[in-house]
């Protein structure tokens, strides 16, 4: 059962978009982390029959015992579908914590033999990214680990090699150092917008295989994230954004460009797959359409990266195969689109 700590840290995250939205709801999960809290473990698995129904006669006179929680949500109208909603996402906490209490472990094992590790978050807009690295940080030590999102190239970048701008956020001996966007802003965003040359684009392709072989060669784990949404639930998360006071900040002029340029994202995307995809530094996908289901499994990537002795033998540290894909079989499945796209057009 979750402690009293974990309840009141319920409190402040689990429910993420429904608490900054709706102070009923955050009161009303509050309620509810209290309850489960208090419940024996016994209690929440006695079924009515163990408990002792009433007797026949008195079945219909005997009215269902009231919820904690029934007057706040009847004052503030929340609907079953409400309640179901913080409920899941209360579950749904519970489920990542293990596993981010393993990566706290993870990070001693860097710290206690000096590794460095570098995870590349990339993927279209909206996909995703920010929230998973957050369930990864959320209990991390701070001072071992930061999250880089490099912002506009300064003229004076603009003058350095290329890689300079990433090589100078570099982990440390027993530091992660996570990117949220990497140097593959290269190989994405910027040809499909115009921002690069044609020979920027080329000398990238070229050179960044051997870049990156060097980085594993002196020891860097280096994690490459690939987090892969339909254009469907893209349009579906921009809508949101851009209706949402809390969320239009995150919708920016190349946002709402994004599903107009679907296509060229995906060659852009292929080409990065078939040429960065090596036996150093290969690719992992991540399907994100279900943000929890994504997030859970990033955790069991990244987890299985590093070659530490695991303290909970009893998770499941397996991937899903329907939301995980190795950067080769992405490649086969893009590949097996275009045929099929080249047969209809004929």
């Amino acid at each position: 059962m979750p402690s009293g700590f974990e309840n009141r840290y319920l409190i402040s995250t689990l429910s993420g978009d429904l608490l900054n939205t709706d102070p009923a709801v955050y009161h009303l999960s509050s309620l509810i982390a209290g309850v489960m809290s208090e419940k024996k473990e016994g209690d929440m698995h006695t079924s009515v029959t163990e408990a002792g129904a009433p007797p026949e006669n008195m079945q219909e006179s005997v009215a269902p015992a009231a919820r904690c929680f029934d007057a706040l949500a009847a004052e503030h109208h929340l609907d079953d579908e409400k309640i179901r909603s913080v409920l899941t996402k209360y579950l749904q906490e519970q489920e990542l914590k293990p596993f981010q209490a393993e990566l706290i472990h993870l990070q001693q094992y860097l710290e206690d033999t000096g590794r460095r590790m570098i995870i590349l978050f990339e993927g279209r807009d909206a996909a995703g990214k920010g929230g998973t690295i957050r369930s990864v940080t959320r209990y991390m030590n701070e001072k071992h680990y930061r999250v880089i999102a490099m912002g506009k190239p300064t003229e004076e970048q603009r003058s350095q090699w290329f890689f300079q701008k990433y090589v100078s956020q570099f982990p440390r001996g027993g530091e992660i150092a996570i990117f949220d966007r990497s140097w593959y802003n290269r190989a994405m965003v910027e040809p499909v917008f115009g921002f690069c040359t044609e020979q920027e684009y080329n000398n990238f392709m070229r050179g960044v295989i051997g870049f990156e072989k060097d980085l594993v060669r002196q020891g860097t784990i280096l994690v490459k994230l690939y987090f892969s949404v339909t254009k469907e639930v893209q349009k579906k998360r921009f809508n949101r954004r851009k209706h949402d006071p809390l969320r239009q900040w995150k919708l920016s002029e190349v946002d709402v460009q994004a599903q107009e340029r679907w296509d060229d994202f995906d060659k852009v995307k292929y080409e990065m797959l078939r040429n960065t995809h090596t036996a150093a530094a290969p690719w992992t996908v991540i399907r994100s359409a279900n943000k929890h289901l994504a997030r859970l499994n990033a955790l069991k990537v990244i987890l299985n990266a590093v070659d530490y002795e695991a303290i909970n033998q009893e998770l499941d540290y397996v991937p899903d195969d329907e939301i995980v894909v190795s950067g080769a079989r992405e490649i086969e499945l893009m590949q097996k689109d275009k045929l099929h796209k080249k047969k209809k057009k004929s």
